[in-house]
């Protein structure tokens, strides 16, 4: 840091806030720590009496926090992103599409871990919306060392932290099981809920069947749907222990590779995914909790399958930690701790 006239600052960073003061109109930081002096600056720093300022000093391998905080976000990504210009700091990334957000977490922790700088983000594997903020970027001193920066580069490598993957799914089918629903005894309601959500992701429902509770039928409306072109099936209902309960049954009937019967969430434990064809076609047995609870282990799974990301038994197997919705009055999901 040293002392310069305020005349000779143009290019130069302020090491400090520098506070203005209109009587009875304006009280407040005028320029803030990290400001880059302009030529239109320095009649507005003389009308405050600033004749002198502090500014940083640059030396050989030392950053300012700006650039610094630009070569942070390089880290992050660009498909699907939007850069803004970088702020007393601090550079933020917000989603230029719907899609789903994914985040290598130990590499992101492992730049966390390089010190004095940060990436700060939302969940990974959670829907984002266009124009939602994803991360911000920043050094914590005003001005760090190149080689600490480095060091949070190597630990990135060479591929982004961060990606948006836009949702590709666009014609999804139901099958209805249940007799009494078939026979208009009951009302699906459940249909209606799934088309609902399957929707949220931009995918029309191309076909509803109800089929009973028989397995065969569920065999053959599942293979139907899937040879008319939808590219995900759901079955509702019928996935309890049972006896009259077979959807799991005639899901397995198809064919498709079972990822698992059975997840780590409340609500949605009894729920089902597989994988039909070489396509591998999302097919699905959802529990009766997804027709009634705001959100179940179908709205953890369905922007990941919307999105073409593979899931596995290993994934399903590591919702069980934030896999306990808490059913709050006022449900605030993707923003909270359901699934995380």
């Amino acid at each position: 840091m040293k002392t310069i006239r305020t005349e000779d600052a143009v290019g130069h960073v302020l090491c400090h806030d520098l506070t203005q003061i209109i009587p009875g109109e304006y009280k407040d930081a005028r320029f803030r720590k990290g400001h880059i002096v302009t030529e239109e600056d320095i009649p507005v720093l003389l009308s405050m009496g600033k004749e002198n300022l502090f500014v940083w000093e640059k030396t050989p391998g030392m950053l300012h926090e700006n650039e610094a905080a630009e070569r942070l976000a390089d880290l992050c990504g660009t498909e699907h992103f939007v850069r803004s210009a970088v702020k007393e700091g601090k550079v933020e990334l917000t989603a230029d599409c719907d899609g789903l957000l994914k985040v290598d977490t130990a590499r992101l922790k492992a730049v966390n871990g390089a010190g004095e700088v940060m990436i700060a983000s939302r969940h990974g594997n959670t829907p984002v919306k266009k124009g939602d903020k994803i991360l911000g970027t920043r050094v914590i001193p005003l001005v760090i060392a190149e080689e600490k920066l480095k060091k949070a580069e190597q630990a990135a490598g060479d591929q982004p932290l961060f990606r948006l993957m836009p949702y590709r799914l666009r014609r999804a089918a139901i099958a209805v099981t249940g007799n009494e629903v078939e026979k208009g005894l009951i009302e699906d309601k459940f249909s209606p809920v799934v088309q609902n959500k399957l929707a949220e992701y931009g995918m029309e429902t191309v076909g509803v069947r109800r089929v009973g509770d028989d397995p065969a039928r569920l065999t053959e409306a599942i293979l139907d749907f899937i040879e008319q072109g939808a590219e995900l099936v759901v079955c509702t209902g019928g996935m309890s222990v049972d006896p009259d309960d077979k959807t799991p049954l005639g899901i397995k009937n198809t064919g498709a590779d079972i990822v698992s019967y059975g997840a780590p969430v409340l609500p949605g434990a009894m729920f089902l995914l597989s994988y039909y064809g070489e396509n591998r076609v999302p097919v699905c047995g959802l529990p009766g909790c997804v027709m009634y609870a705001k959100r179940t282990i179908f709205d953890l799974v369905l922007p990941r399958l919307a999105a073409c990301d593979p899931v596995t038994a290993d994934d399903l197997a590591a919702l069980g930690e934030g896999g306990l919705c808490l059913n709050c009055p006022v449900c605030t999901y993707p923003n909270c701790g359901f699934g995380k």
